[in-house]
């Protein structure tokens, strides 16, 4: 089969680190996989691109243990084979996947327990850049007990954690704060349902308190780690609960244990490659039982899908490393 590889380089960085660019990236012949004990192979339709493809392919964010190193998260495609134990899928079946690598190829091994069926309504393009997301944000929206009534602020609502974020909370009956770096964005996100899009340039902090009568918010699910860390403590309501999946402001930041502790405050912080089959199984039954209903009434909305033929995935990179894309990015075979 053919799949994505990255070539080797001798660039560095300012630190002297290697870090392949999108141009090092290589749809070449592999060995094609065979599915084990309780995996099923796919024949890849389409493929989501996410930022932690683009920290994979800089060295930065590596499969965890036995797994290919081929990039790649979540899938469509049809049920090509059944490893050994497999009971309850078919040849021919239409699918999504979430797999921790191994995505950006013409067949990719997934555990049978995070195969989903395809939600209905949406075409198998769209539905490759959905379970990503909407396993990010129900895990850690059920983690941290996220209820109705209460108030959330999402950091980058205009990408797609942020914009399914929104409409996930808002189907929950809750009240949306984001933060975003452009009035089109703030607007795009008003219109998705969040109640108040905060530019990130400015005080939001400030602008988080006003617009909860000094309260904060109840939840923040936070993709730039360090950078915001004290700003997200400032930022919660008492009892408050922050969440951190992402470390795109930086991985190391100081925290005022005094702030959070006159809060009675929760951080927490969660990722969801390298967790156990068993635990992804469970998020994956979690994701088809609440959103896929939501998405066939819906009360959300598939985030706007940029395509990319897979032989074109170094673009692909380079266009969501930009910052300008409004939603998800899919590569196509």
């Amino acid at each position: 089969m053919h799949a994505i590889t990255v070539l080797p380089t001798d660039a560095t960085d300012a630190k002297g680190r290697h870090r392949p660019g999108p141009e090092n990236m290589e749809w070449s012949q592999v060995e094609t996989p065979t599915p084990g004990d309780g995996e099923v192979l796919v024949k890849v339709h389409a493929a989501g691109v996410n930022r932690g493809d683009l920290l994979q392919r800089q060295g930065l964010y590596p499969p965890p243990p036995r797994i290919t190193d081929v990039m790649g998260l979540e899938v469509s495609g049809t049920v090509a084979d059944l490893g050994p134990g497999v009971t309850g899928r078919h040849e021919g079946d239409q699918v999504v996947g979430l797999l921790a690598g191994g995505g950006y190829a013409e067949y990719a091994v997934v555990p049978a327990g995070q195969l989903l069926p395809m939600p209905h309504g949406v075409d198998d393009v769209v539905a490759s850049t959905l379970i990503e997301v909407a396993a990010t944000v129900v895990s850690n929206m059920d983690h941290v007990g996220l209820e109705a009534g209460e108030t959330l602020l999402v950091h980058g609502g205009a990408g797609g954690i942020g914009q399914f974020a929104i409409q996930y909370a808002k189907a929950l009956g809750c009240r949306v704060i984001t933060t975003c770096g452009t009035e089109e964005k703030r607007r795009f996100c008003t219109e998705l349902g969040a109640d108040i899009a905060l530019d990130y340039h400015g005080d939001w902090v400030n602008g988080v308190k006003g617009a909860t009568d000094g309260r904060g918010a109840d939840v923040i699910l936070d993709v730039m780690g360090a950078k915001y860390l004290g700003l997200n403590v400032d930022a919660l309501a008492p009892n408050g609960r922050l969440v951190i999946i992402g470390m795109q402001g930086g991985a190391k930041g100081e925290l005022n244990i005094g702030a959070l502790l006159n809060k009675r405050g929760t951080v927490t912080a969660t990722s969801l490659r390298g967790r156990p089959v068993e635990e992804k199984a469970e998020i994956c039954r979690r994701v088809e039982e609440v959103v896929w209903p939501m998405y066939a009434d819906g009360r959300i909305n598939p985030a706007p899908v940029e395509v990319f033929p897979i032989s074109e995935a170094g673009a692909a990179h380079s266009r969501l490393g930009s910052g300008e894309v409004l939603g998800k990015i899919a590569l196509t075979i």
